[in-house]
C-alpha cells in the first residue's frame, strides 16, 4: 500500500513550472505564510524571493504574509521592508487563549490568509528558491482530488567533522517516524513527515485542529488522514533544504511533544486510556551551569512540554478579528 501511495503521489518540484501554475489556478487564489520568531537573519531573503519570482514576475502567488510570533529582534521589520504583509500571532488570537509556539504561529497565519490554497514555508531556511512554493502548490492547483501536500528533501547537518548528507531529521528518525509506523502505518510513506513546508487547501485546513508546540506537524498528518484518507494527501521533493539546526537538548524537547501529540491521537482513537494524563516535565541535564548539584557535576533543567491546541478555525472564525492587525 505504501509504495502504491508514493508512486502515485510523489512529485517532483520541477514539475510544475511557475507559468503553467499560473495558467491552472485560474481564478484561484494562493496564500504562503512565514511563521517567523526571531528570524532577522533569513526571513528578509525567503520574502525577497518569493515576492521578485512569484508575486512580480510572475503572478502566482497572490498573498505573502509573515507572521511575528513574539520576536524580540528585527523579524517584522525586515519581513516589512522586503515586501511581506506582517501580522502578529497575539493580534490574529485576540480574545482567545494565549498559547505559545509553532503551531500557534501557524494557525493565526491561516486565520490572516484569505487564499483558497495557503502554502506554509519554515522562515529560518538559507539559500531558498522558488521551488518550495511551486513545488508545494503544483498539485493542488493542478490536480482537484489532493487536499494537503507535504514537502521531502535532503537535509545536510554540518558539524566539526565535516557535513552529513542526510544527517538532519533526527528526530524524524528517532521518534517520529517509529511511532508512525506503530500506529498509523499509513504514513509510512511520508519521507518527512516533521517538513515545516507544506501546503494545503484553506477549507480542509480550517477543519483540523492546530496543535500549539512542535507537534503540529504530527498531529496535522494524523487528523488529515483520518478527514479526508490518504489518497488526498501527496508529496514533493525539494531538492536540499538548508537551515538552522538545534541542539540535542531542543531535539529531546521538541521529541516529548511529539510524544504527547500521539498520545492524544490514540486517546481520541480509544488506543489509549481515557482518564491518564501524561506527565508534561521532561527532566534533563546541564553540564556547566552554575547550580551543578554534588556527584552529578551535572545541573538538573526541568522544561515544561505541554501540548495545547487550537480548535479547528472553522469553529472560530466568527471571533477573530474582522481585519488584519499588523504586528
Amino acid at each position: 500500500m505504501v509504495e502504491a501511495w508514493a508512486t502515485y503521489r510523489t512529485g517532483s518540484a520541477g514539475d510544475w513550472t511557475p507559468r503553467r501554475l499560473v495558467r491552472a489556478k485560474g481564478g484561484s487564489r494562493v496564500s504562503v505564510v512565514l511563521p517567523a520568531r526571531n528570524e532577522e537573519a533569513t526571513v528578509g531573503a525567503i520574502v525577497a524571493t518569493i515576492r521578485e519570482h512569484l508575486m512580480d514576475r510572475v503572478p502566482l502567488v497572490d498573498e505573502l504574509i509573515v507572521v511575528d510570533s513574539r520576536s524580540t529582534d528585527r523579524t517584522a521589520q525586515v519581513a516589512r521592508a522586503a515586501g511581506a504583509e506582517v501580522v502578529g500571532q497575539d493580534a490574529m488570537t485576540r480574545g482567545l487563549p494565549r498559547l505559545t509556539g509553532k503551531g500557534d504561529a501557524l494557525w493565526a497565519g491561516l486565520a490572516a490568509a484569505e487564499g483558497d490554497v495557503v502554502a506554509f514555508v519554515d522562515a529560518d531556511l538559507r539559500e531558498f528558491r522558488p521551488h518550495f512554493v511551486t513545488g508545494l502548490v503544483g498539485p493542488l492547483l493542478t490536480d482537484d482530488s489532493v487536499e494537503f501536500v507535504k514537502g521531502f528533501y535532503h537535509r545536510p547537518l554540518v558539524g566539526t567533522a565535516g557535513v552529513e548528507q542526510d544527517g538532519g531529521g533526527r528526530v524524524t528518525e528517532l521518534m517520529a517516524r517509529p511511532l508512525l509506523n506503530l500506529f498509523w502505518p499509513e504514513l509510512a510513506g511520508f519521507v518527512q513527515p516533521l517538513a515545516g513546508e507544506y501546503a494545503g487547501r484553506r477549507e480542509t485546513l480550517s477543519r483540523v485542529p492546530f496543535v500549539s508546540g512542535y507537534g503540529v506537524e504530527t498531529a496535522m498528518l494524523i487528523d488529515l488522514l483520518e478527514l479526508v484518507g490518504l489518497d488526498a494527501l501527496a508529496q514533493v521533493d525539494l531538492g536540499e533544504r538548508k537551515h538552522r539546526h538545534q541542539d540535542t537538548a531542543a531535539l529531546g524537547r521538541m521529541s516529548a511533544q511529539i510524544m504527547l501529540t500521539v498520545w492524544s491521537r490514540l486517546q481520541r482513537r480509544g488506543w489509549a486510556a481515557p482518564d491518564v494524563t501524561p506527565g508534561a516535565l521532561l527532566t534533563q541535564f546541564r553540564r556547566g551551569g552554575s547550580e551543578s548539584l554534588p556527584n552529578l557535576e551535572r545541573e538538573i533543567v526541568v522544561s515544561d512540554v505541554s501540548i495545547e491546541e487550537r480548535p479547528p478555525l472553522a469553529h472560530l472564525r466568527h471571533r477573530l478579528p474582522h481585519r488584519r492587525v499588523a504586528a
